[in-house]
Parts: C-alpha cells; structure tokens; sequence
C-alpha cells in the first residue's frame, strides 16, 4: 500500500464584523466534503481556518456596539464557531488572524521581502474626515454623482450611470461615519511591488495551480500590466503596526491570507507536527486553498507571489467556485434570500443543505443557485425516498429473523458492480466533481431499490418464504452500507448512525468486502422529510414582514382558472403534483374588479388566514352569490402582482365555462382549511 499523502486544505476566512449567511456555508461545506473524503481514504489531510479579524470595518463596529474591537471578535468567532459546527464542518483548527502567530509571520514575510526591496512608497492623495481623523474609505464616502447627479451614491462608482470617479469628485460628498464634508489629504503608503514579480506569476498561473477559466482570467490582467499592491493604512486602525513605520498598520488583506499559516501554527504547536515540513519552499507536501471567485486576484497572484519572495511554498493548487444564488436571484435581505447560518439551522437539518450542494457542485467556477422547491423535491427523493428507504424497508425482516444477515449474498453481480464503482466515486470526489458522484450513487441505489421491488420481500414472507426474505433483505442492507460509504464525505451524521445501525465502521477500502452472517441492530428513522413548512418558516424569520414568493415560471394565457381549450396538457410527474397545496376556502367577501371583465376580487378564509385572490368566474356569478359559499384554492400559489393588486393563490372551479362554473356549496361537508389530498 503506498504510503498516505500530507494534505494541507483551508477556506477563505469569514470576515468577523457578522452573522455567517448560506453563502459561506457553500464554501466550507464543499471543502469539509473534500476533506472528509481524503481522510475516509486514510490520507493525512489537515483542515485549517480563522475569522478575518482586522480592518476598519471592525474598529468602526466595535464603537459602534460600545465594546472593543477584541470583544467584538472574540464574540463573533464563538457565534461562527458554532455555526459552522452545526453544518457539521470539521475544522481540524479553527483560530483567528488576531494572533500572535499571525504578528509573527505578517511581520516576517514583510522583513523577507523588504530585504529583497519589493517594498515600494509613495504619497497617495485620500478623503479624510477631519471630525474622525480617519482616512476614509470609498464606501464610507456618498454624496452625488459628477456624471449624472444622481444622490445617495458610493464614492467610487455610480449604481443609476454606471460612472466610476474620485470620491472627491462627487458633489456634496458626505463622510457616512460622521457626516462631516471630507477634505482630500496627503499620506505616505507602503506598497508590494507586484510588477517585479510579473515574469514568475505568468510561469506560475500557468503551472496548473488554477482551474483553466482561472488561468485565462489571471492572463487578461498580467497582460494589461500589474500595479503595486497598497499594503498600508493609517491610524487608527486595527491591526497589527508595521515595523519600524509607527502610524502604519498591515493593509488586512495582507495579513488575512498569512492567517492560514498561522492557523496551522497553531495546530502544529498543539500537536507536535513540523510546521516547516509543510511550508518551506522545497515542500514534498500537498496545499490547497478552496475560495470564491470574488477573491481569486488576491490568492493567484499577489499571495503566491508574497510567498515565493519570502522563502515559503506556494499553493499546490487554489479551487475557485461561483457564487451563490437563492431562487435563481441574487443572496438579498429585501428580496427575502438572504439566509444566514443559523436560521437556517432552526428549521432544517444540516444534511440537506450539505447534499444538496454537493448534487451542485462541480470543478468549475459557475454560480449554484439554491432552488428552494428543488431542495425539498430532491431530498425527499433522494435521500429519503431512495437512500433511506432501503434500510427502513429491509431492517424489519432482518430484525424479525433473529437480528443477523444471510451467510450469503443474494445477488453477487449486483453486488460487484456496486463495489466496482468504488474507483471512479473516488475519482469524481478527487476532482472536486461531487455533482457526477452525486448522480452516480442514486442510481445505484434505484438499481438496490428496483431489486427490492423485483425481488419482493414482503411477498416472500407472506407465503412462508422466509429465508428467500431475509437474503433479499440482507442483500438490501449490504448494498445500503456500500451507499453509505460512499455518502460518509456528504452525510457524516447519517453515516454515524448507519455504521451503528449495522455494527460496523464503513471503511472504504480497495476492497469492499459485504457483511455475512452479521448482526445488526434494530433500524431507527435516520432522516425525516422536508416539509415546505419549514423552508416558509425559515423564511419568514429572516424577512418576518414581506412575503417570499418562490421562483416560478409566468403562466400562459392558457394556464387560467377557465379555459376553453379542451385538448389535454403536457404530462407532469407525480412529484410535480404532489407539490400543489389545496385547500377548502370560505368566500367572505367578493367585489366586482373595476376595468375587468372578467374578474371578481374574492376574500377567502382558509383556517389560519385570509387571502386576496382575483378569480375569472364574473360570468358565472354575481358577487352577492358568492359570500358564504366553500371553494378549493391552490394555497402555495406564490402571489402574482396583476394590473388590479396582488393575487395570493388561484381558484379551483370545475365546469364547461360561461355560466357553467361551479363551485362548493356550505353543506358540502368540506371544512375550511381543510387540506385535499
């Protein structure tokens, strides 16, 4: 067997001045799946992170909350600790930039490369508040823009006009810190000489340390000529003081990416391991640095180059992946998409999220939008439908029969072939091509639950065939465990209670060998249906005053409560169905819809609320008809604005159309809010 590799891994740094959202969790979820794998395949693989610690943005949140700037963030990493412990991320270290490992090595790097005069300084002109005696940055700076006058605008660039500009060239420029009009001032800065390291980053952005799209990004800029890079601010500022510069301070990107081999410091430190072994420039080691694509400048070139200039290793390779959307929009608190980290963890278990963006993800850069209809569908299909299923409906028989598996395999070549796709699951996981894995399990697990169905278990043992039942039933839970052995990266918690479930530890091994003649113990519910009650709920917790329409395609005309067509609509699956909530609704108020020839505006009671809805039965029915009478209405529905107000849900009326639209009478025996199954 060859000797385990000695992998390195960390993700970006959650910035300490807030709540980690779902976007953070795409990252660290898809490191935390690569990680488990390497460590599943008994690799020696360290995952190591911090909170992003400096900055202004810190010092100007701590004033603002009356703490200190190290309150503040010792407060915030207890909070994203937490976090992410939900989401089960196993960190091997989780630290902090504000460290004195981080002072060491920021103050180290910078000495190495100042020796080697790559640091470069100039008088740079910048707004400054006179009443905070603080430089200020761009987005500390609104006013009016020079272009098109529009007001309440940032002071770099303009959202109505698209113009960038000086923030001094704004009119009416305001400090948002203070309000006090900012004067231009002069300050000597420290910069990284990039530009020298020009011939070395175009030899090594092309080395195969960056996914290629990467590459060709890093290309374009190197192409246009690379600046000097500002690692500099002036007091006051939290961070860590530039030596032998008294005033100045560490730019935070500086010290922010130097943070991950402080972290490792730290763990090194605590575990007796060589830090040196890991990081020094001739390193037989593996790193590797998972981000988003919204930083990759910072790691593709000035980081390598900061490194290589400083006597340390660069990173083996540097995985960039998109961003991530909610409902095909992008993350925002007014439009209801923005999710953090812990209200999602009220309402949902971690699993889901953490399958569903595996069934995402793909070596590339592309955005992964979280359809939230799709995420219950998926779950529910995948791994409750079809993963789960397989133990809750074998175990019953196998308990029944005295608790231990057949001495023999009911379907050898089903078997093989499971096993046989050890390798290439392995490899998609390798590659960071966790969708195709993804894809690749579930339809070894139809093949499992499509051998149930044919084999028929609980035939078997109706007719006393109680042998044939418990080999099929075995056979059923071997193949669930190789399943689960390859899940283990994605569902840790599941697989924890699968591996108790049938007493053993799910290595994946070369050579998965199934379990004969085995005892196990009796099945319990592993994973429960998502309900898409709880995705409201979630929610409404984040925008508790505004209702969140889901994403859904317009309807054609064809697609109304009448229609006069008589030809038959495209087929749908089951699972589409089963996704309309229908329920009984009282009309307690209807009006005619002024403008509309066909509409009437109904109030329908549905148990729990009321709701508007226009509905096209004006020619069947006066509204004075209507009040009192039982209706079934689509009640998730997202509303619609229309051109006469907002339409909650859609009417449900049988009949040929005209006068002939019929509706529930009061003494139909329906219930108000009663759901129709």
């Amino acid at each position: 067997m060859t000797s385990a590799r000695k992998i390195l891994v960390t993700s970006a740094l959650p910035y300490a001045n807030g709540s980690l959202h779902l976007g953070h969790l795409l990252e660290t979820i898809q490191t935390d799946i690569w990680v488990r794998f390497q460590k599943a395949r008994e690799q020696h693989c360290i995952y190591v992170c911090a909170d992003d610690t400096h900055g202004t943005a810190i010092m100007l949140k701590a004033e603002q909350l009356g703490v200190t700037p190290e309150q503040l963030i010792a407060d915030v990493r207890r909070e994203h600790e937490q976090d992410f412990q939900g989401f089960l991320i196993g960190f091997d270290q989780y630290y902090s930039t504000h460290s004195e490992e981080n002072r060491h090595y920021s103050e180290l790097i910078y000495q190495r490369v100042h020796d080697l005069s790559l640091i470069k300084t100039r008088a740079i002109t910048q707004a400054f508040d006179p009443e905070k005696n603080l430089f200020l940055a761009d987005r500390y700076i609104k006013g009016s823009c020079p272009k098109c006058k529009a007001e309440d605008q940032y002071g770099d660039n303009c959202e109505a006009c698209g113009a960038t500009y000086a923030p001094m060239d704004m009119i009416n420029p305001v400090s948002v810190i203070s309000g006090a009009t900012p004067i231009a001032k002069e300050s000597e800065h420290y910069f990284f000489d990039l530009p020298a390291c020009a011939d070395f980053l175009k030899q090594w952005t092309r080395a195969g340390h960056l996914q290629e799209e990467v590459a060709n990004k890093m290309a374009e800029w190197l192409d246009a000529g690379l600046q000097p890079w500002d690692i500099s601010r002036d007091a006051p500022y939290f961070g860590f003081e530039i030596p032998n510069a008294p005033g100045k301070f560490f730019y935070v990107w500086l010290d922010a990416p130097i943070g991950y081999m402080a972290s490792f410091q730290h763990f090194c430190d605590k575990n007796n391991i060589d830090f040196q072994e890991y990081w020094k420039q001739d390193s037989s080691t593996e790193l590797y640095h998972f981000i988003g694509k919204d930083i990759i400048n910072f790691h593709a070139l000035f980081w390598p180059a900061l490194l290589h200039n400083s006597g340390f290793r660069t990173p083996t390779q540097i995985f960039a992946h998109g961003f991530l959307t909610v409902d095909g929009k992008k993350m925002s608190k007014s439009r209801g998409t923005f999710i953090r980290a812990q209200s999602y963890l009220k309402h949902l278990q971690p699993e889901y999220l953490r399958y569903y963006f595996a069934a995402k993800l793909g070596d590339g850069v592309d955005d992964i939008d979280l359809n939230l209809s799709d995420f219950v569908q998926r779950v529910n299909a995948d791994l409750v439908g079809k993963l789960v299923n397989i133990a809750s409906r074998c175990a019953g028989f196998i308990t029944k029969a005295g608790g231990t598996l057949s001495s023999h395999l009911d379907a050898p070549e089903l078997w093989q072939r499971t096993v046989d796709s050890s390798a290439r699951i392995a490899a998609l996981y390798e590659k960071r091509q966790f969708g195709h894995a993804m894809r690749e399990i579930m339809a070894l697990a139809d093949e499992a639950n499509q051998y149930i169905n044919d084999k028929a278990p609980w035939v078997l043992a109706k007719e006393g065939h109680l042998f044939a039942a418990l080999d099929v039933c075995s056979m059923g839970l071997n193949l669930f465990r190789v399943l689960m052995i390859y899940l283990q990266p994605v569902l840790p918690a599941t697989a924890q209670k699968a591996a108790a479930f049938l007493h053993d530890d799910l290595t994946w091994s070369d050579n998965i060998q199934p379990l004969l003649n085995h005892s196990i113990s009796a099945f319990e519910p592993m994973m429960q249906r998502v309900d898409s009650k709880q995705i409201d709920a979630m929610l409404a917790e984040e925008t508790p005053a505004v209702a969140i329409p889901t994403k859904q395609e317009k309807p054609s005309k064809k697609n109304t409560a009448i229609a006069n067509d008589d030809s038959i609509a495209p087929t749908i699956e089951f699972n589409d169905f089963a996704k309309i909530d229908l329920r009984v609704a009282k009309i307690i108020d209807a009006q005619h819809v002024e403008g509309a020839d066909k509409l009437l505006q109904l109030t329908l009671d549905i148990g729990n609320e009321q709701r508007n809805v226009f509905a096209g039965i004006k020619s069947a029915y006066q509204p004075e008809q209507l009040v009192g009478r039982l209706t079934v209405m689509i009640a998730n529905l997202a509303p619609r604005k229309m051109k006469f107000g907002m339409s909650e849900g859609m009417v449900i009326a049988a009949g040929p159309g005209g006068q002939d639209i019929f509706l529930l009478t009061p003494d139909s025996g329906a219930q108000v809010g009663m759901r129709i199954k």
